[in-house]
């Protein structure tokens, strides 16, 4: 006898595990179901880890390379990876056994298994002991995530060639690396590894890196790389790879390098196959992206998707914003829409990158006649006191109607400055009310009120 639900969520990452929690503040009765781990992969293997090891790396660079700034040296300086490996599963584990609390607090089912839908209104979940648990509920939500897409020749052996999963669960450092794609996770770990003394080069395929991001972002952190010693090949195309002996030898146009180790950091795909979508007629794109309506309603009636598996912006905030604003529409409660453009994108290299919106080449393109605040971390008295001043912040306005269109920065600690931008981005501010709003002083927030000067013509400071 199947046990009945009001809503069912396959995948209890961030975008299935709060859908799971405020369907059930809703009073629904909501069961969530995932294969392998509660918290997905952001706590488990990404976001969460991820952020431990770069602070640790802050501080194996501070240690390594700017001892003589603060006016301390050592004679025997030793950096030990594997304690910060240790902590980075530390903070993992805290926030999973947080996700499992949470479940029982708002009174959500939880059931560890693979699942499969076998109606639009049932599903089947096999435990790793081969037990089938039958479920049925009005409504189920796919969220079941992503993976690393493989690159065409290439074969991740775990050991040689590697994806983030094995780079981020290994408490050893390789002394050499090419790491493939240019992207969040490629600077996030070339950032990690250079810290603690590791050969870095970068290998992208689009002519710069973050090629999503405005394009003096891009030239700024491929400066600030360059300076460090992290080697950025951007424009470039590897023509094999392949594991020889104990190195792995990288094949470019006109160049061979032999390296300890290959991090493949390029593409995700949708894990949307498995799940019985075709038996239910759920319509999914040819990459994999289950197709969803701006309620997240799927084409058959009673299936939603949210997060990853959607292929709209593969990141965890987007993700729990979509889980949101489909269990309210589940309830029938008022709720609103996602603007997937204007959603906030962090990346925690160093220096930090943040944005939301048009870049400006994308600004011009749509028509818009723009103009453009700007101003650089380095008269800033706080960026100044940390020792951390490379970036900038940049406005791209609309000039007609002096809407924010985007903003792009790169320097300290610029994903805490976000929220204020995109604040203002929602409640159609302008920057002429950004500059007028007084900000504490020393602040790197400073910075955001003086480009919004510039946008204005009037900067303060400059």
């Amino acid at each position: 006898m199947a046990e009945n639900f009001d809503v069912v969520v396959i995948g209890a990452g961030p975008a299935g595990y709060v859908a799971a929690i405020r369907a059930a503040q809703l009073k629904q009765k909501v069961a969530i179901v995932d294969k392998q781990w509660l918290g997905g992969v952001c706590l488990n293997i990404g976001c969460i880890p991820s952020k431990s090891l770069l602070k640790n790396a802050e501080v194996a660079h501070t240690l390594r390379e700017r001892g003589k700034d603060f006016g301390f040296s050592f004679d025997n300086l030793k950096l030990d990876y594997s304690v910060a490996f240790k902590r980075s599963r530390q903070n993992s584990d805290r926030l999973t056994k947080g996700v499992g609390f949470l479940m029982k607090k708002n009174g959500i089912a939880v059931f560890m298994g693979s699942a499969l839908l076998t109606k639009p209104n049932a599903l089947t979940v096999t435990d790793k002991d081969g037990k089938v648990t039958e479920l049925s509920a009005r409504n189920i939500v796919i969220a079941t995530g992503a993976s690393p897409a493989m690159l065409p020749g290439v074969t991740v052996d775990g050991k040689k060639i590697i994806t983030y999963v094995e780079a981020i669960m290994s408490d050893k450092l390789p002394q050499s690396v090419v790491i493939v794609g240019g992207g969040s996770i490629g600077v996030e770990f070339a950032t990690i590894w250079h810290s603690y003394g590791v050969d870095v080069t970068i290998v992208e395929l689009l002519p710069r890196i973050l090629p999503r991001e405005d394009e003096e972002v891009s030239k700024e952190l491929t400066r600030e790389f360059t300076k460090r010693g992290i080697k950025v090949k951007a424009g470039v195309k590897f023509e094999s790879i392949a594991v020889n002996g104990d190195k792995v030898t990288v094949k470019l146009p006109g160049e061979i390098l032999k390296v300890d180790q290959v991090l493949v950091a390029t593409a995700f795909t949708p894990n949307s196959k498995g799940l019985g979508l075709e038996t239910v007629g759920v319509k999914v794109n040819e990459r994999g992206m289950v197709e969803i309506n701006e309620k997240m309603q799927t084409n058959v009636p009673g299936i939603w998707a949210v997060g990853d598996v959607t292929g709209k912006l593969m990141l965890a905030h987007v993700g729990s914003a979509m889980g949101i604003i489909c269990a309210e529409n589940i309830a029938g409660v008022e709720t609103t829409t996602l603007d997937y453009e204007m959603m906030p994108r962090a990346t925690y290299c160093h220096p930090q990158v943040a944005s939301f919106g048009l870049t400006e080449a994308q600004a011009k393109e749509r028509g818009y006649n723009v103009k453009i605040g700007r101003f650089p971390f380095q008269p800033n008295g706080k960026a100044l006191g940390l020792g951390d001043y490379a970036g900038f912040v940049k406005l791209v306005v609309d000039e007609k109607y002096g809407e924010i269109l985007g903003a792009h920065m790169i320097g300290p600690e610029v994903t805490e400055l976000l929220p204020e931008l995109t604040l203002a981005h929602m409640m159609e501010l302008t920057p002429h009310e950004i500059a007028r709003n007084v900000h504490a002083h020393p602040t790197l927030s400073e910075v955001l009120m003086e480009a919004a000067h510039g946008a204005e013509g009037t900067p303060i400071h400059l």
